[in-house]
């Protein structure tokens, strides 16, 4: 005879969390209530904008909550109201003191996108290929009052592609991370879920993403770089300063670890294969870029309609 389904208090806010509240809402489980963080400017109008989560809520005539803390006593007692088995979390961007952490009779649980305790924090996936992993996945962790250093429940894994972006990965992880938040609830109704300590000496931080660091240095080793570019695809996005002073933003590139005798910075080739630079070992070439004020093209495209300035030996920032 299946148990009854659990009553569910959803917590979340960007498109990675949407994916989960959209299993869940396809589940035997009832969600009752869902948080998410409060409107934000967006746009070039700045206009306040729902958050994904909310948007999905609001399509199934789910209540929303939008508390700016759930430091206060009141935020607690509407959660409490909503009597929950479990609170489920996934990238809400709230911080939640031990009072909340002890309303749901199950606890609160939250879908993690790093293999913990590597990668607590922020930006697990982007920062995962910009160290260069090979390796990442979806931890399902019991949560504490510390930064994702909760007890594992369970934990699916998958590989970083020599082709995965920031972009490429999230899409990939939003669709592990449901399959195995369902298993996990199943487990956790028939009791049989178990719950593994985190190592904290094994663990890394995974800093919030900032534009400034997106600025790629090419006295660093192409390689480097090329992970670099392909953790912020597509935000921050990479960047770089052409002659005049304008940004030129890097989507795409390849690198090259063959040696060289050129200064860091230096345009080594302006073709229509890319723009190759040289680095402090190796050199990197850019194949899909973005000009000021125009949308991202492929380098041959640029060349073709001769929009970049740049010759053999000219010297990058």
């Amino acid at each position: 005879m299946a148990s009854e389904p659990l009553r569910i208090v959803f917590a979340g806010t960007p498109d990675f969390a949407a994916a989960h509240l959209a299993a869940l809402l396809a589940s035997r489980h009832q969600v009752v209530a869902v948080y998410s963080q409060p409107d934000r400017p967006a746009g070039r109008g700045k206009k306040l904008a729902a958050s994904p989560v909310k948007l999905l809520a609001e399509q199934h005539q789910l209540p929303v909550y939008q508390p700016h803390t759930l430091k206060d006593a009141a935020a607690q007692a509407e959660l409490m109201a909503l009597k929950p088995d479990l609170m489920i979390v996934v990238a809400y961007g709230l911080l939640l003191p031990q009072d909340v952490l002890d309303i749901p009779r199950l606890g609160c649980i939250n879908v993690h996108a790093s293999l913990l305790p590597r990668w607590r924090g922020a930006a697990p996936i982007q920062r995962a290929i910009e160290a260069g992993d090979t390796d990442t996945g979806v931890c399902i962790m019991q949560m504490e009052a510390g930064l994702d250093t909760g007890p594992v429940l369970a934990r699916s894994a998958c590989s970083i592609l020599p082709t995965d972006t920031g972009g490429s990965l999230h899409d990939r992880l939003a669709i592990l991370g449901p399959q195995t938040l369902l298993v996990t609830l199943d487990e956790l109704v028939a009791g049989n879920a178990r719950a593994d300590v985190q190592d904290n000496a094994l663990a890394t931080y995974a800093h919030k993403l900032g534009k400034e660091e997106a600025r790629l240095d090419f006295a660093r080793p192409a390689v480097a770089l090329w992970q670099q570019i392909r953790a912020f695809n597509p935000f921050p996005v990479s960047w770089c300063l052409l002659l005049d002073g304008e940004r030129l933003r890097v989507w795409h590139a390849e690198y090259d670890q063959q040696d060289h005798n050129t200064n860091p910075g230096t345009v080594m080739a302006c073709d229509a294969n890319g723009l190759r630079i040289a680095c402090g070992s190796g050199s990197l070439l850019l194949t899909e870029l973005q000009l000021p004020n125009r949308n991202r093209m492929q380098m041959r495209d640029i060349v073709n309609g001769q929009l970049l300035a740049l010759q053999v030996g000219d010297q990058l920032a």
